[in-house]
């Protein structure tokens, strides 16, 4: 006798395209194009972004506490994922609905679009991109494509996606491969062949410290660590080798554990420390002209 089995197949989600808005679309084409060395401002940029996120929900926390209850903890993660090929930054904020993914990330410029490729057509620096609050798209100085999962309190989880070719890519997250969301938001940015330095969390923890160390939520990196040992392997009828032995292992750690420069004593800061302070202020990109 034969027995069928059946199986219910999951409909794929329905992928919906979108044009960029003109304005986007010759943002991102200047930022791909662009000969400019300093790409690692796009970790900068991303968890400055998610720290706005975390600003927003817990502003409406303030008048609704039920608004934390999906998940409660604040904080942003960054992986590396070396298998992958990508590096994530993740938020426990706001998120974003189906609407506001189109929206936000694509069909509506910010006012700040055109005046930043202006600013940067008259000789000023790619890393002034966040004050014109277009930070999202210094991802693509290090990607080639680059994916958003988000969830709001008010929607269901949804991805967002573009390779920047002047479109981009909404669905529904049936699938869940990177996880199922309590709310907030995951950038996934798949980088370029040649910046494989962003990848090492060594490399990753160093930006952190350099750019975003004033950030007002926990920040945790995924460390690798790598452990070298020698080992004696014997083959049949032959002297033992020693060959090289590699245990890679990972941990979470949390990056910005020091004390707010403003909990600290004047005597006690230094002038690099007052210029970066400055810098994460203002999103400026050189040091402050003095100290009162």
């Amino acid at each position: 006798s034969y027995q069928f089995t059946s199986f219910v197949l999951m409909a794929p989600a329905e992928l919906e395209t979108y044009a960029f808005n003109a304005d986007i679309s010759q943002l991102m084409s200047l930022i791909i194009n662009a000969f400019y060395t300093n790409k690692e401002i796009f970790l900068r940029e991303l968890i400055s972004n998610a720290s706005d996120a975390l600003d927003k929900i817990q502003f409406q926390a303030a008048q609704d506490p039920s608004k934390l209850e999906a998940e409660p903890n604040l904080c942003i993660k960054v992986t590396p994922d070396k298998d992958a090929g990508s590096v994530t930054v993740e938020d426990t904020g706001i998120g974003m609905t189906r609407e506001e993914m189109i929206n936000h990330l694509g069909t509506i410029a910010k006012s700040g679009t055109k005046a930043f490729m202006e600013a940067v057509s008259s000789g000023a620096d790619m890393s002034m991109i966040g004050q014109f609050g277009v930070g999202f798209y210094s991802s693509y100085l290090v990607s080639e494509k680059v994916r958003v999962v988000s969830k709001s309190n008010d929607d269901e989880q949804y991805i967002w996606e573009s390779t920047a070719g002047g479109t981009f890519l909404v669905w529904k997250d049936t699938t869940f491969e990177h996880g199922v969301l309590k709310r907030g938001t995951k950038v996934i940015c798949y980088l370029k062949d040649d910046q494989a330095e962003f990848l090492e969390s060594d490399r990753l923890k160093e930006l952190i410290m350099k750019h975003s160390a004033f950030v007002g939520f926990p920040i945790d990196l995924r460390m690798e660590h790598r452990q070298e040992e020698e080992i004696e392997v014997k083959e049949e009828a032959e002297a033992p080798e020693k060959r090289r032995k590699v245990t890679v292992s990972y941990s979470w750690e949390l990056i910005n554990k020091n004390k707010p420069l403003w909990l600290r004593p004047a005597e006690g800061v230094t002038h690099e420390e007052y210029a970066e302070l400055y810098k994460f202020l203002s999103a400026d990109w050189e040091d402050h002209l003095a100290v009162k």
